[in-house]
């Protein structure tokens, strides 16, 4: 890349750091960011699943709502129980389309109000995150005050050894459970950081100032459990975690119910539900909630030491076009082939054999149950 390309790039509050550490840079969502260490991605993901690495998600949008409206006027762009979610809480949620389309997977927390971050904060994807801010001024922006964070950044610590490095800096952090937070002081630093991630892994999002944000990852990497970790690792750990990439594994033509994302529509915003509907392609999510649909969102594993990577073709042992790849890679903590495919749903049992089309070669691929590798979240 050339160096007028690279300056065009926007720079997150760790820029220097991740140069400092030696790391390999790589543009994505508009951003210079670090795809591995010298420890290489494999060296980054291993150390994840047995220790803690600290990510830069500094690239993601941070907005938040005001208001008393807010919970509610968020609903009417959301399938997700905002109004029963009680301070220090936090849920994932999606905003969708007329056609029940995904326009964008998101977190929702309700900070405690000391925090000083709004009724609700909101971490939505990097690449959308002006379409996002642009989405609910449109929409919500004259029921509750909506407004971007720009002046924050946000440092993800996960892994099984997260909470023990960063209980050093604030012992309370321990008592937080999967999708609670609360406002902390690490390393001096005022941060309001959730018990949750992207990894499978126990781990903590944290949001911090960005101009301390480089302060609070040294005092992170500081400790002896932890490494820096790249974009490489963040996908590889999220694909073996089941987890969807937005762009990738969900888009604006899949529904959370084909993504099996029914899960996080809580049972008071389905039908029958108590504030059933009333946010876009409602319609169209309950009648999938009755029916089914006709292609479904499953794990592959592949019964050859061939990766299959995205947009390979799957077909029946006849060579019938069955569905595609939309993330696949060799599972370093597996050892095999692994993906996320759409199939026909009359060919999503568990333990099916298909076949992926690499090169025009068919490899054998097996229907599994998600998520590849166990989470191991701390619920309690």
């Amino acid at each position: 890349m050339s160096n007028a390309n690279t300056a065009a790039l926007h720079k997150t509050p760790l820029h220097a750091l991740h140069l400092q550490l030696g790391a390999k840079m790589v543009p994505f969502a508009g951003y210079d960011m670090p795809v591995s260490y010298p420890r290489g991605i494999l060296g980054e993901h291993r150390h994840c699943r047995a220790a803690a690495v600290l990510f830069d998600v500094s690239h993601m949008g941070q907005i938040r709502l005001d208001g008393p409206e807010a919970a509610r006027a968020l609903e009417s762009l959301v399938p997700v129980d905002v109004i029963g979610l009680t301070e220090g809480k936090q849920r994932y949620g999606f905003f969708t389309n007329s056609s029940g389309g995904l326009l964008d997977d998101l977190m929702i927390t309700r900070p405690q109000a000391a925090a000083g971050l709004g009724d609700l904060l909101l971490i939505v994807n990097a690449a959308g995150k002006e379409a996002d801010l642009a989405h609910l001024l449109t929409h919500i922006g004259h029921r509750c005050r909506v407004q971007a964070l720009p002046e924050r950044a946000l440092l993800a610590l996960q892994g099984p050894q997260a909470a023990t490095a960063l209980a050093r800096l604030a012992p309370g952090v321990a008592e937080l459970s999967f999708m609670t937070g609360g406002a902390f002081e690490l390393a001096g630093i005022p941060c309001y950081l959730t018990r949750s991630g992207y990894t499978g892994e126990d781990g903590f999002e944290i949001s911090v100032p960005a101009e301390s944000a480089e302060a609070l990852a040294r005092a992170l990497l500081s400790q002896p459990e932890v490494e820096p970790a790249g974009l490489g690792a963040r996908d590889t750990l999220r694909l073996e975690a089941g987890l969807c990439l937005y762009g990738h594994d969900i888009h604006a033509t899949t529904t959370p119910i084909e993504a099996g994302l029914g899960w996080a529509i809580q049972k008071v915003r389905r039908p029958g539900g108590a504030r059933a509907g009333g946010y876009p392609g409602a319609d169209v999510i309950a009648a999938q909630f009755a029916t089914g649909t006709c292609n479904k969102r499953v794990g592959l594993v592949g019964l050859e030491r061939v990766p299959v990577r995205e947009d390979a073709e799957i077909v029946d042992s006849h060579g019938h076009r069955l569905g595609h790849v939309t993330s696949g890679t060799i599972g370093p903590s597996t050892g095999k082939p692994i993906a996320m495919a759409y199939l026909a749903s009359n060919h999503c049992a568990v333990a099916h054999e298909v076949f992926a089309l690499v090169r025009g070669k068919p490899l054998p691929m097996r229907v599994t149950a998600l998520p590849f590798a166990p989470h191991r979240y701390k619920r309690s």
